[in-house]
């Protein structure tokens, strides 16, 4: 299932992402998937470096990339 990694550090599990809108809801904003190995991907906010969103450093530190705000990490059979 998918959870929703704020960069607050809180994790939310299970959440909906079965439309777009509810997939834009929950990282505030346009998409951006980034495919990860073994069918894992995270939902980023496209535009969250432009509008300077805070540094998620839980998945910063986990992927060894810079990431900023909330992301939801799911499997890409999970996306329609």
């Amino acid at each position: 299932m998918a959870r929703l990694l704020k960069s607050s550090g809180e994790i939310i599990p299970n959440v909906d992402i079965s439309t777009l809108k509810k997939m834009q809801d929950l990282v505030q904003g346009y998409i951006e998937f980034v495919y990860l190995p073994e069918g894992q991907m995270l939902v980023v906010n496209e535009e969250g470096l432009l509008n300077n969103l805070p540094q998620n450093k839980q998945v910063s530190v986990l992927h060894n990339h810079r990431i900023v705000g909330d992301v939801i990490e799911c499997n890409v059979s999970e996306v329609n």
